[in-house]
């Protein structure tokens, strides 16, 4: 019980632990992109807004000096001064001269010491810039820093025959360096703060939400706590309008099948005591008749009769006889329910096993006086079933027939082909089965007269439905006190 009352808060609480992670991973997912596509927007604005600078600065200092000597060197003196004149505005700047195939020709930032190390810049980036005049967002080579990028702006220049392009870096090292930290800085803060919101939100939203989620979850609980509590009668109440539908569904079904298959064991076990109860009075009798002329026979050996003793072991036989049959049937209607009998069905002769019958309990008949035929004998009718379970059923109440059925009185056995089913039908003029009682004959001992505790017709019947069962067919009974009674059933004909 502490187990199953802790499940819910449980539940509670991954659920509300997945809402909080869930918030958090969001929140660090957001600051990223975030921070992302606003170095992005600043990049962009920065190389938008100085995009022309580089064609600003070929047409103020070239109108008056050219970037190269008469010996074709570069003019290092120019371009000392240009980039001071440069950094001293923005100090972030680099400015590479370039030649046609975009390698570096001199650049203040550079050491050309070693005049073997040509550095390259792309110049697919520098042409798609000036192709687009700027308006567009292009990342460039930065010379100082192999395999990066950054903004930059360029220009092509045409000077006393001299060509190539002025390629200006707009975000160099130092720049570089501060903007890293200030955004560490930045993105260190802003991510404490949204870190500590989105757990306030998280739980205050978590909270909420789970709760209203759970709120059917936890009626349900309540229910299925009622139900193991006793009360056999809780279900989930419209199932339909639940957020978890098949749950409550499959709970009330379930409820639903325990509670008959309860019921189906009180019945059982009701059946079972009567059961006990009628069978123990069945071997009760034939026993005590048993162990009262066998005492006769030991106490009398000397006095009796031969004839009398002879009379005395034939009842003995007799009873023993019934308890051996009484046994037989307990054992066989035991196997059939507990569907331990499987029918294999088979084409036979119907007619043929009739004839057997009719023949076997001729000599019952004829010890009572009573007529025992079989009707329509020439006709062959064939059915498909188990020929063993049906000679059983046959025999059960061909047998009843001729118990119930007073000297000098008739039984019959008909069979009649009718479409694709052969009616079986057994009939005598006995004395019938009163009315109220024609409901119980096929239950197993039912006791159907309480008040002069007249018992039923035993395990026969019983037995016979049980076998009916087995064929898929059903048994009618029809039968007038005083009358005689008609046990009627079909079986499927069999095509030849």
């Amino acid at each position: 019980m502490k187990a199953e009352k802790t499940l819910t808060p449980r539940l509670v609480k991954k659920l509300w632990l997945a809402f909080v992670l869930l918030i958090l991973v969001m929140g660090v997912s957001y600051i990223f992109v975030t921070g992302y596509f606003a170095n992005k927007y600043s990049q962009a604005r920065r190389q938008k807004v100085n995009a022309k600078i580089a064609n600003h600065l070929i047409e103020e200092k070239f109108q008056n000096a050219s970037p190269f000597l008469e010996d074709g060197s570069v003019n290092k003196p120019l371009f000392g001064d240009l980039m001071h004149d440069m950094m001293a505005v923005n100090r972030s700047i680099e400015v590479y001269l370039l030649n046609q195939k975009g390698e570096i020709l001199y650049s203040v930032v550079l050491d050309h010491s070693d005049s073997s190390d040509v550095k390259h810049v792309s110049l697919e980036p520098i042409k798609a810039f000036i192709a687009a005049k700027g308006e567009e967002f292009i990342l460039g080579d930065d010379p100082r820093n192999p395999g990066e990028q950054k903004i930059f702006s360029a220009a092509s220049f045409s000077v006393n025959g001299w060509q190539g392009f002025i390629y200006i870096i707009l975000a160099g090292e130092e720049l570089q360096q501060v903007s890293d930290t200030l955004i560490g800085r930045y993105f260190s803060r802003l991510g404490i703060g949204a870190a500590l919101l989105s757990t306030l939100f998280a739980g205050l939203i978590g909270l909420l939400s789970i709760w209203f989620l759970t709120k059917n979850l936890r009626l349900m609980t309540g229910t299925v706590r009622r139900f193991q509590e006793g009360d056999l009668e809780a279900r989930i109440e419209n199932p339909k309008d639940s957020d978890i539908e098949v749950f409550a569904n499959s709970f009330n079904e379930m409820a639903d099948t325990i509670v008959e298959n309860m019921d189906k064991m009180k019945s059982v076990d009701l059946l079972r005591r009567e059961l006990i109860a009628n069978v123990s009075h069945d071997l009760r009798t034939p026993l005590a008749i048993l162990k009262g002329y066998i005492e006769t026979l030991q106490m009398k050996k000397d006095s009796l009769t031969e004839n009398k003793k002879q009379e005395y072991l034939q009842i003995t036989h007799d009873n023993v006889d019934k308890l051996s049959n009484l046994i037989n049937q307990l054992f066989e209607y035991s196997k059939l329910e507990t569907e331990q009998i499987t029918p294999v069905k088979e084409p036979f002769s119907i007619t043929e096993l009739s004839h057997d019958l009719i023949a076997k309990f001729r000599v019952l008949a004829d010890q009572k006086h009573i007529n025992l035929q079989l009707n329509n004998p020439q006709e062959n009718c064939m059915v498909f079933a188990d020929i063993s379970l049906v000679e059983r059923a046959l025999q059960n109440l061909i047998e009843n027939a001729i118990k119930y059925t007073a000297p000098n009185g008739h039984v019959k056995l008909s069979l009649n082909r009718k479409n694709k089913h052969v009616e079986i039908n057994i009939t005598d003029n006995g004395s019938g089965i009163p009315l109220s009682e024609q409901p119980f004959i096929f239950d197993r001992y039912k006791q159907v007269d309480k008040s002069t505790k007249k018992l039923g017709y035993g395990l026969g019947l019983a037995i016979v439905k049980k076998i009916m069962d087995l064929h898929d067919t059903t048994i009618t009974v029809m039968s007038k006190p005083k009358e005689g009674s008609s046990f009627i059933f079909n079986l499927p004909a069999y095509q030849v």
